[in-house]
């Protein structure tokens, strides 16, 4: 963000700050009131919902950084300033597609769009045309450690690669959410020769949220970051992932198929999560045109220096998503996302815990940064944009990430995804206990949580990260399903809500009680020895003996 823009951006946000929704908390005010006027100003209508690129983004963005700057906090961003400039390129499906099976007699058989298919998005071409069989690869996941390869005896070499949403039930919560991501299974269909990548719904997945659901946004924007040449980041460029297909509409692919669609799922819901692979007896026709353009957006970056000269240079990120989905059309005459609980409540609670650190009156050993990043909801781009550029100098050792913590109840437990498979889940425990909190496993490992928030973008460049989440006691579970169901990613999700800003606060301590007692530790935090994640992605400094 250039100078200029910040000052333009600045002004906008003090002028918004003087309405009525947007009170600053008075001298004194707790920690619940300033959590309430943190969230109303950023989920306001007139932030248009704070999609990355937008000026609503932008008000958003300036917002944070004077915050940043009222608490002390020093500019970690480039060029002195609280900004870290994200190149993205937008793209979006400029038509529905064109989508048609044909069987072995040769006869086409359209999908529809809506209640068969869900428009594909690449960001690497304006038209794309895919003509080729259909190979059925179960899961599509290539588990090494697992011996489990899904396309082992499938020849997919110039197909498309048909593949079951998420992955097998029996494999740890965190790692089925990474092998049920699509990016990994892009990954390994490409690897495997495939030209593309039809996803498959499942009964389970249509009884959580109906699948026609996903029409009303087909022409929202999907984004990736530019790399340094100007073109868009792709990790599967030549497994493109063609379009999602509903139960009604894998029954059209399955016609004549050695097993039916409903044997499949059958298969797939055993212990064993295994089910039969083979070569359709169809072929797909695919046409889709994508709209392409160049968007810029910001992180924001505040910098406490830790007081150890030892371990000032050891980095703890403290991290949020500042970003929602925007305007989308509407839903009983509301057409603004306003993102209030996802991911206001988010900032709000990393500013509450950053004030917590600067009204303690000591200063953390190791620096502790807090960032709010950009395009979240657009594929966790700006904290993967961060992690491999980082702004603030030193070196990151820990990322702790809060994310639509669901403040509608008194919690009583949280959950922390990845904190076990490092020395982050004995601080989580600790910090937990402090404030009364228990810890519960993952609730709803079918979500795949774990790799849909921004402490994974870390975890991939080898940093032990954590994210909490609140938990499903003490009604929990139906205020955490409800939202789910009936708000997220819609404009209801506003400060309509019964938001609970006192469950704010706390959630806000637990954060800073976990950032606090990592950052002054007298060891940096290190993974698991044979931890998975830290198998793959971590250095050997960063691994426990």
């Amino acid at each position: 963000m250039t100078a200029r823009k910040f000052f333009a951006v600045a002004a906008a946000a003090l002028s918004l700050s003087s309405t009525a929704f947007a009170q600053s908390p008075p001298a004194g005010a707790s920690s619940a009131d300033r959590i309430r006027a943190h969230v109303g100003f950023l989920a306001s209508d007139l932030l248009q919902g704070r999609e990355p690129g937008s000026p609503g983004y932008d008000i958003a963005a300036g917002y944070v950084a004077s915050q940043f700057a009222q608490l002390g906090l020093k500019p970690g961003g480039e060029g002195g300033s609280y900004f870290q400039t994200v190149p993205l390129v937008a793209f979006r499906a400029a038509e529905k597609g064109v989508y048609t099976v044909r069987g072995k007699d040769g006869v086409a058989v359209p999908l529809a769009f809506g209640p068969d298919v869900l428009t594909g998005r690449n960001a690497g071409a304006g038209d794309l045309r895919v003509s080729a069989p259909l190979v059925f690869a179960g899961y599509g996941v290539v588990a090494p450690e697992r011996r489990r390869n899904d396309y082992k005896g499938l020849n997919v070499k110039g197909k498309i690669a048909v593949v079951l949403s998420g992955a097998p039930a029996f494999f740890q919560t965190e790692e089925r959410a990474f092998y049920g991501n699509a990016r990994t299974k892009r990954e390994a269909a490409a690897k495997a020769g495939a030209v593309g990548v039809i996803f498959l719904s499942t009964p389970s997945d249509e009884a959580r949220r109906p699948f026609a659901e996903g029409a009303r946004t087909w022409q929202a924007w999907s984004m990736t970051w530019r790399k340094p040449d100007g073109t868009a980041f792709d990790p599967a460029p030549a497994a493109p992932g063609l379009g999602n297909v509903s139960v009604q509409g894998a029954e059209k692919l399955f016609a004549g198929a050695p097993k039916t669609f409903a044997e499949v799922i059958a298969a797939a819901d055993k212990r064993k999560a295994d089910p039969p692979r083979f070569a359709l007896a169809t072929s797909m026709d695919v046409t889709l045109r994508t709209e392409v353009r160049s968007v810029q957006s910001s992180n924001v970056a505040g910098l406490l220096e830790g007081s150890d000269a030892r371990l000032k240079d050891e980095v703890i990120v403290l991290s949020a998503h500042l970003d929602h989905i925007g305007v989308t059309p509407p839903v009983a005459g509301d057409e603004i996302n306003n993102g209030a609980l996802d991911n206001a409540g988010g900032i709000a609670t990393m500013l509450e815990a950053a004030r917590a650190f600067i009204e303690s009156g000591r200063r953390p050993r190791r620096s502790v940064l807090f960032l709010a990043v950009t395009a979240e909801e657009k594929g966790l781009l700006g904290a993967e944009y961060y992690a491999r550029n980082p702004t603030a100098g030193g070196t990151m050792v820990a990322n702790v990430n809060l994310d639509m913590p669901i403040l509608t109840y008194d919690f009583v437990d949280v959950v922390a995804f990845g904190a076990e498979r490092s020395s982050l889940g004995p601080a989580v425990r600790r910090a937990a206990e402090r404030m009364g909190v228990t810890l519960s496993p993952d609730p709803m490992p079918e979500e795949g949580l774990f790799t849909r928030s921004d402490h994974f973008r870390f975890v991939e460049v080898g940093v032990p990260s954590t994210f909490l989440m609140t938990g499903f006691q003490n009604g929990g579970e139906a205020r955490f399903r409800g939202f789910l169901r009936d708000c997220y990613h819609k404009p209801c999700d506003d400060l309509s809500q019964p938001i609970d800003y006192g469950a704010g606060a706390r959630f806000a301590r637990i954060n800073y009680e976990i950032a606090r007692e990592l950052a002054d530790a007298d060891e940096r935090p290190l993974w698991n020895k044979g931890d998975f994640f830290a198998t793959r992605f971590a250095p050997a400094a960063s691994i426990a003996d």
